[in-house]
Parts: structure tokens; C-alpha cells; sequence
């Protein structure tokens, strides 16, 4: 008892601490500037939480003067799987410099590009530009409880907006109702501002925030302007490139006239791109410069709250199953010995009547060793993957670093999957273990890679730079067939060369028949009770998942994230050996398969719960996003299914070892 107490209080320690430094990457230095260097700010993809569809920023024509366009930024492998597409940009900062309604360029648009705009408008885009490698954020202001004002970051900024009419009750009014079209107003004029810290004892300029807020204007100019000499000028500098809307000396603001946008519009439309740059010192370090954006999700003390009362729940739970058993065990243990002295015609029953039976191979045994291997696989990598996750090595600073270590591991976690899978595969009186080796090495990722083949081909249809090109699908071949597949059959090869698994007891030649079992021990209805509590300790950390998936949010809270995966396989475990202990119970010993299914149950909870999700929570604004959308969470669903089942199965596997290794049987 003094361990597993020492053990979670080393684990809440770890969800405490992790939080505070996951924002830091080791190894990463930071880079010092002087006052007076050019910084060139780089772009990301648009993205959209209605369609989940990301597309290069030059999709659309923006000012891309003196920009290689061949030129990208050396990406990752998970960079590239989540659709990133690096380029640079025209926009151009002098560092402790300030600058005012510098234009960028002017440019004339047909009725197509202003269309193009107008849809990636309606479906919600964002932009998202980069500098120093910190994302470029909005500034949200939040009152607490206190009355005090919390800032907070939304990273990127809408392309523009649509000014929908409200009715008396302030509500917009629904798009049936509608007499006219919504007006459509484009963002021309960005204003940045740049935080920097400056320590002239220790290091240079460190740039330590990087804010943007968006203006829609309609600029206006009275003679004729040579554009070509005006680009990334301030206007009105040395009596050029005037404009009546800004100058050098005269900010934009919110009274100007917008930039409206009309699709229906035949001429060309003239647009003109400006920005501002500000620099502001700040006493905010270099090291701490993330916390603003990891910080920036709503409700923070609600989602602490949540976990400490799941993990509480769950923790109680468990100690109250886990003494229901060790009390029922004691004394159906101690009934059996007494049953030793007494007459032999005396019937036996309960659990231990079944022990001529209970390790009888079952039903396509080899599926449950690949499923389980596969299993086993899937949870050393995770396992690793929140480890490094939790010491910061695993970041929002580097990018795609998460889905790139988790393909990594699982490839070479293979050997763990080849081992499991072949030391059942011997249990279960199987012989051909290189076929067994293959199946495990195929099965899962074969699955997996043939949605995402199809996902892709969704994706590659709609023109987005999500599609993942051919060259990256050839190498993901090459890391599945060249590395983890040969890894899956060395371990097969070390597992089925060892000595088969002995069982305590031996299996009668003839199966016992198994009598009529209670209503309430009914395979189907254990299996889809007992996914109820593990799901239930997850259930408030999987919305957070999936709310930095889906809407674009920044998660690190990896400490409370192990603690509840923790919490989340010691009730899968416990919940399957007290639904397979009252199986026993009943003279029902097909129990292989039913452990695997009641704790691999929850996974069907999480696909319902992202069900719900998406109608909840997301907008979805094409069909294909929402395709996507499914086939993501199919595969993650699976996933957490091989996890969770295999965990479950192989703790009910050790239970019912031990009970019966502990009773004489003659």
C-alpha cells in the first residue's frame, strides 16, 4: 500500500510539474538579434475549423512580390502529414523600428479571385504567419470571477468577416430569413506587434510575442501612384505613395471605410494590402514566451477541477472493486478447502468446477495473439511517447514533433508486438509462427494505411495541402515494410523460441458443457457495461483532445494526460477481471475473447462521444471534412480498442492464473 502511495504521489507530481515545463524544448537555443535587423516573417497554412481542410497560403493571390515560390521551409514528417506548407513572405520588420501604413502592394482582382476569397471568408479561414518560429496571435481579453481582465491568445486572424444582420434580440438572424446576402469585408491592413526582451548584461534582443490585429479599409489615393516604387514603403514618405486613408504619421482606424467584397461583381476589384509594425519591450522571458498561447483555452480551473474529480472517483472505485474481490476471493478459497474434507460425492461448484476448461484455447485464438501483440505494440509507444511528452520534449515550439515521435515509436516498438503476439500464439497450441508474425506486422498498420489512402485521395480532391504527396506515402511504405515488419517477426522469432506458457492446471480432453448463465451475466451486456467506467475517467480529457485536434488548439497539459491513461488501464484491468471473475463463476469459461471485448468496449463510447462532438461542437461546412473527420476518429477508436482490450486481457489472463494456481485440484 505504501508503494502504490508513493507511486501516485509521484505521478500527481509529475501532472503538477509537467505543465510548467512542457513549453520548453530542450536543446532548442534561443536566437539573440541587434537593433536594425531585417526580420522576414514566414506563413503557414489557412486553416479552418469547419472544413479540417488546410490550403497553401498563395492558394489565394496575395502580395507575393519578391517571394521564391518554389522555395519551402525543410518541414518534418509530421509538418508534412498535418498539411503545414512554409513560405516566405513580403512582409518585412526593421527590429526597434516602428512603421506606419507601409504598403505592400496594390493588386487588381477578376471576379474569379474575389469568389475564391469571398468562400474561404464564409468558411471561416485563418492565416497564420511566423516569426522566430512563434505563431502570430490575436489578443483576447477574459474577466475573471474577481473582476480582474486576463489576456489570452488566439493564434492567427480571419481573413475577413461576414457582417450578418441581428434581429431585436441581438442574434443573427438565420440564413432562410434573409431578405438580402450577407456583406463580405475583406482584412487588407494588418497592424503587428512585436514583444521583445532585451538583458544587455546576459544576451541581445529576444523576440518574445508576436501580435496582430486586423483592419478591413477601403484605401483611397487622389493622383496617380507608381505602386512599383511604394512596395514595402510608408506612405507619404517623402511625398509618395499618398494615401487619404493612413499615412506615415496617421494610423488606420475602425471608422475608415471597409473593404467590401462582391462576388456577383463583373469588373476587377482593386485591392491595396498595407500593415503597421510596433515594437513593445516586455518583461516577459524567452523561456516563458509559450505561456500565453498554451494558456490561452477557456476555462482552465474547470478542466483542472474535472480531472481531480475523475481521478478521485475512479481512485475510490477502484478500491472498492479491488476489496470486493480480495474479500470474495478469500473466502470462495477458503469454502474450497474445507470442501477437501468432505465426502467425495459432495458436488463442487462456483469458478473452481470450470478449471478442467477455463485455459481451453478459444474460438480464432490466433486473432486474439495478433490483436493483442498489436495491442501491446500500440501501448509501449504511447507509453514512451507520454514520457517524452511530459519532460517538454514534445512541445507546441516544434512543430509535427508529436506525430512524427508517435510513427517512430510504433515502428520500432514492433519487436514488443512480434514477441506478445507470438508467445500467445505458442499458449494457444498454434505452430505456425511466422504467419502469426505477419498478421501482426500487417494487419493494424494495413488497416490503417488503406483509410488514409482513401482520406488522402478525399483530401487531394479538394486542392488541399493536407494531402500528403506520394514521395511521403512511399516513405511511410518503406518505414511499415523495411523496419517495423522485420522488427514484428524478430520478436515473433525470440517469443516462439522460448518455452510455451505452462498453465496451472490442465485441460480436460472433453469440453464441459456450460449451463444456461443469468441474465445479468450475458456476454453482450457485460461487454458494453463494462466500457462504461473506463471511458467515464477519460471522458472530460478526451474533449480537450480533441478540441486541440479539431479546433486548432494548443495542448500540453501531458502530465494530467499520463495520470489519466494511468487511471483509465487500472479500470480497464479491474472492471474485466470482475466481469470474467462472475463469468467463472457461472461455469461459463469462454472468457478470452470476452476479456479482450469489455475493457477494448470503451473505444466504442469514445467513437459515439466524437459523434457527438462534431454536431456539438464543430461546424462542419463540406461533406468531405466531415469524411475526414470520421475516418480520423475510426482509426483513433481502434487504436484506443487494441489498447485497451489488450491491457485488459492480459491482467484477467494473470488473475486467472494465479486463483487457480492457489487451489489444489486433483
Amino acid at each position: 500500500a505504501a508503494t502504490m502511495r508513493a507511486a501516485l504521489l509521484g505521478l500527481a507530481l509529475l501532472a503538477v510539474l509537467a505543465p510548467a515545463a512542457a513549453f520548453y524544448l530542450p536543446g532548442v537555443a534561443p536566437t539573440d538579434y541587434t537593433k536594425g535587423t531585417v526580420l522576414n516573417a514566414k506563413v503557414e497554412a489557412l486553416t479552418s475549423v469547419r472544413t479540417q481542410l488546410p490550403y497553401e497560403y498563395y492558394i489565394l493571390p496575395f502580395c507575393n512580390q519578391g517571394v521564391n515560390m518554389e522555395s519551402q521551409e525543410a518541414l518534418n514528417l509530421g509538418e508534412v502529414l498535418r498539411g503545414s506548407r512554409i513560405y516566405d513572405t513580403p512582409y518585412t520588420f526593421k527590429l526597434g523600428y516602428d512603421e506606419t501604413c507601409k504598403v505592400l502592394c496594390r493588386r487588381s482582382y477578376d471576379q474569379t479571385d474575389i469568389q475564391a476569397f469571398v468562400l474561404m471568408i464564409e468558411e471561416e479561414y485563418r492565416s497564420h504567419f511566423l516569426l522566430d518560429n512563434l505563431p502570430t496571435a490575436m489578443s483576447v481579453f477574459h474577466e475573471t470571477d474577481d473582476g480582474e481582465t486576463t489576456k489570452a491568445y488566439e493564434t492567427g486572424y480571419p481573413l475577413g468577416f461576414v457582417n450578418t444582420p441581428v434581429d431585436e434580440e441581438g442574434e443573427e438572424v438565420a440564413k432562410e430569413k434573409l431578405t438580402e446576402k450577407p456583406k463580405i469585408f475583406l482584412f487588407n491592413h494588418l497592424r503587428f506587434t512585436i514583444l521583445y526582451h532585451e538583458d544587455p548584461n546576459r544576451h541581445g534582443i529576444r523576440i518574445v510575442g508576436f501580435e496582430v490585429e486586423p483592419f478591413s479599409v477601403k484605401h483611397k489615393y487622389m493622383n496617380q501612384v507608381d505602386w512599383k516604387q511604394c512596395l514595402n514603403k510608408m506612405a507619404g514618405l517623402g511625398g509618395n505613395c499618398n494615401l487619404l486613408t493612413c499615412s506615415k504619421d496617421k494610423e488606420v482606424n475602425l471608422s475608415a471605410e471597409p473593404m467590401l467584397l462582391n462576388p456577383d461583381k463583373k469588373d476587377s476589384t482593386e485591392v491595396i494590402w498595407t500593415y503597421d509594425v510596433h515594437f513593445k519591450s516586455s518583461p516577459i522571458r524567452w523561456s516563458t514566451r509559450w505561456d500565453a498561447y498554451l494558456q490561452s483555452a477557456d476555462d482552465a480551473q474547470v478542466h483542472w477541477f474535472s480531472i481531480l474529480n475523475s481521478f478521485m472517483i475512479v481512485l475510490f472505485l477502484s478500491g472498492l472493486v479491488a476489496m470486493i474481490m480480495v474479500r470474495t476471493l478469500r473466502r470462495d478459497f477458503q469454502r474450497y478447502e474445507q470442501q477437501d474434507f468432505l465426502e467425495e460425492g459432495q458436488e463442487e461448484t462456483g469458478w473452481k468446477l470450470v478449471h478442467g476448461d477455463v485455459f481451453r484455447p478459444p474460438a480464432m485464438a490466433g486473432w486474439l495473439s495478433v490483436l493483442t501483440g498489436t495491442g501491446v505494440q500500440l501501448a509501449v509507444s504511447s507509453f514512451i511517447l507520454m514520457v517524452f511528452a511530459c519532460f517538454g520534449f514534445l512541445s507546441p515550439a516544434n512543430r509535427g514533433a508529436l506525430m512524427q515521435a508517435a510513427l517512430f515509436l510504433f515502428v520500432f516498438m514492433g519487436m514488443f508486438g512480434g514477441y506478445t503476439s507470438a508467445r500467445l500464439f505458442r499458449m494457444f497450441k498454434g505452430n505456425r509462427w511466422k504467419s502469426n508474425g505477419l498478421w501482426t506486422a500487417m494487419l493494424y498498420p494495413g488497416t490503417v494505411f488503406c483509410i488514409f489512402f482513401v482520406l488522402n485521395l478525399l483530401i487531394w480532391g479538394q486542392k488541399s495541402s493536407g494531402a500528403v504527396p506520394f514521395g511521403t506515402l512511399f516513405a511511410l511504405l518503406c518505414m511499415w515494410l523495411g523496419i517495423s515488419t522485420p522488427l514484428v517477426l524478430a520478436g515473433s522469432y525470440f517469443g516462439f523460441r522460448k518455452q510455451p506458457i505452462e498453465h496451472p492446471v490442465r485441460t480436460n480432453q472433453i469440453p464441459r458443457q456450460v449451463p444456461q448463465t443469468p441474465w445479468f451475466v450475458d456476454g453482450t451486456l457485460n461487454i458494453i457495461v463494462g466500457g462504461v467506467l473506463p471511458f467515464g475517467a477519460v471522458f472530460v480529457e478526451v474533449f480537450y483532445v480533441l478540441s486541440s485536434i479539431w479546433l486548432h488548439q494548443f495542448y500540453y497539459l501531458f502530465g494530467f494526460l499520463f495520470l489519466v491513461l494511468v487511471i483509465l488501464l487500472l479500470t480497464c484491468a479491474e472492471i474485466t477481471i470482475v466481469m470474467v471473475y462472475f463469468q467463472l463463476c457461472c461455469e461459463d469459461y469462454h472468457w478470452w475473447w470476452r476479456s479482450f471485448l469489455t475493457s477494448g468496449c470503451c473505444s466504442l463510447y469514445l467513437f459515439m462521444y466524437s459523434i457527438y462532438y462534431a454536431f456539438s461542437k464543430l461546424q462542419m461546412a463540406r461533406s468531405v471534412a466531415f469524411a475526414v473527420y470520421m475516418g480520423y476518429m475510426l482509426i483513433i477508436s481502434s487504436s484506443f480498442f487494441l489498447i485497451t482490450g489488450s491491457i485488459g486481457f492480459l491482467c484477467t489472463l494473470v488473475f486467472v492464473r494465479k486463483i487457480y494456481a492457489a487451489i489444489k485440484v486433483d
